[in-house]
């Protein structure tokens, strides 16, 4: 079973995670930051990840450091549960719009943590959440999970459009990255043979 729970304790913020790549985008959140917890519901519900966060941070400062830390978590909870990546599709990409907003996601599952983040957000925060945390989010996500993400808001005028359109396609692309691939079940997929 591709699952994995995963604790991060700081002096900043407590954090546990718990994931099944192999669900039905099943959730479960308690971070203190309703506007991420919709985000989160995105990439579970079109990822179909089973996924439950319960964090507590230093939300009286910002929600910077909680934000931050519920990606590096989740990172190294989706490295846990993928495994060695043996039969698995490796690469996903995905386009989602939302009215005006069009996003693209394109997913390396590589082993080397690489990010391009191309986002021009129509305003600076969408409710009394900062639109620069959501760099931060997939910052720490990518770090953590050793993956190559590539992140293209293609346009919108809406924030929250924005926002959610990248969500969806994280969580679309990451279910084509992790699907079985039956002609290659037993191999890597890399001509040096690990990831």
């Amino acid at each position: 079973m591709r699952q994995a729970q995963v604790t991060r304790n700081t002096l900043e913020t407590q954090v546990a995670v718990e994931i099944n790549l192999d669900g039905r985008g099943e959730v479960m959140f308690d971070t203190g930051l309703p506007f991420l917890d919709h985000m989160l519901d995105q990439i579970a519900r079109h990822g179909m990840i089973d996924l439950k966060i319960k964090a507590k941070g230093d939300l009286h400062i910002d929600a910077h450091h909680t934000v931050e830390d519920i990606g590096i978590t989740l990172g190294q909870a989706l490295v846990q549960a993928i495994g060695n990546k043996k039969g698995i599709r490796r690469y996903g990409h995905a386009y989602v719009p939302l009215d005006e907003a069009l996003s693209r996601v394109v997913i390396d599952l590589s082993g080397r943590p690489g990010m391009a983040f191309h986002v021009e957000f129509a305003r600076a925060r969408i409710g009394e959440f900062d639109v620069d945390l959501i760099h931060e989010f997939f910052q720490g996500l990518v770090n953590h999970a050793m993956i190559t993400l590539h992140i293209d808001n293609l346009s919108g005028n809406n924030a929250h459009h924005q926002a959610e359109t990248i969500f969806k396609a994280f969580g679309r692309a990451l279910r084509v990255a992790l699907e079985a691939d039956p002609r290659a079940a037993d191999l890597i997929p890399s001509t040096k043979g690990s990831l």
